[in-house]
């Protein structure tokens, strides 16, 4: 039998990603031969511009999607924050999970978000975080920064920054955590869907791969990422405009979060639910915030 071939970006942090499943496969399947498939995205290549100026964060998976499609791998590893909401009907995730520590975290030799002198550049190319740090220190200058983790490290650590923020989640899995200078709080800066998940996917018509990566899916953390997925796409919502959403499950009763911003951090929407069943907790968040002026703000930000 062919070995099983894992798409992944070619990026420390995603090979980490990728060769992680790959061993949590192997450990399940013992059987299975596996084989990583590195691939650049578009995602990875177009650096000059953020990424909501050029197509947002789905271009770091249509590549991998492609592989797919044309049968050059069998399923793909990603941070399930890059993920879109909307999913083309030929794919499928049944596996979420393994979620790391979801917060933001602040990176800076001029200690924590509170501390820091005024004035600062900040590196960020998330709207989100964009917002939600002039939000509660309008006085920074938060500028654009693109590359993957090492590449961000380095341009603070040779002054062009004075602070980035990173996901904690991708520090952590990279050896990283002694950089982190601040945890953000949540309710300082509510992560994005997703975030710190990981998703395994492939095509919804192969059953034998369906089934086996079936078998890593962690279904609390299923149903909260998907959850939170839900309020982006009840939105209409691209996955690098400022909204954030967050669900924890407390025994089997969800607690989903969501804020939706402008850039500049001077609106910030937010909403708040609290059941069993995750729809309509997504479906309560997104009217709430559109009864506070959801589409009117997001209108304003399709570029």
């Amino acid at each position: 039998m062919p070995p099983l071939r894992i798409a992944t970006r070619k990026s420390p942090l995603a090979l980490w990603q990728a060769e992680f499943v790959r061993k949590e496969l192997q450990r399940l399947h013992p059987e299975l031969e596996l084989e990583l498939v590195a691939m650049s995205t578009a995602g990875d290549r177009l650096l000059n511009s953020p990424l909501h100026e050029v197509g947002g964060k789905g271009l770091f998976i249509k590549e991998l999607e492609a592989a797919l499609l044309e049968g050059r791998a069998d399923l793909a590893v990603h941070s399930m924050k890059d993920v879109p909401a909307d999913l083309p009907e030929a794919f499928v995730f049944p596996a979420i999970g393994y979620r790391e520590d979801v917060r933001d975290a602040w990176v800076s030799p001029h200690g924590s978000l509170v501390d820091a002198p005024p004035g600062l550049r900040v590196g960020s190319s998330s709207l989100r975080r964009r917002a939600q740090l002039l939000a509660r220190r309008p006085d920074l200058e938060v500028l654009p920064i693109r590359g993957n983790v090492d590449t961000r490290l380095k341009k603070l650590d040779s002054g062009e920054f004075d602070a980035i923020v990173l996901a904690v989640a991708g520090l952590k899995r990279l050896g990283l955590e002694d950089r982190i200078s601040d945890h953000l709080d949540i309710d300082v800066s509510l992560p994005a869907a997703g975030q710190g998940a990981l998703g395994i996917e492939c095509l919804a018509n192969d059953a034998r791969v369906v089934s086996l990566v079936g078998s890593l899916n962690d279904a609390a953390v299923h149903r909260c990422v998907a959850t939170e997925r839900a309020v982006a796409a009840g939105l209409g919502a691209d996955c690098s405009m400022p909204l954030g959403a967050y669900a924890e499950l407390v025994d089997d009763s969800l607690y989903l979060r969501a804020l939706l911003a402008s850039p500049d951090g001077r609106t910030l929407l937010r909403a708040e639910a609290r059941g069993t069943e995750g729809p309509a907790l997504s479906q309560t968040v997104v009217a709430a915030l559109r009864d506070q002026g959801a589409d009117r703000l997001l209108s304003q930000l399709v570029v």
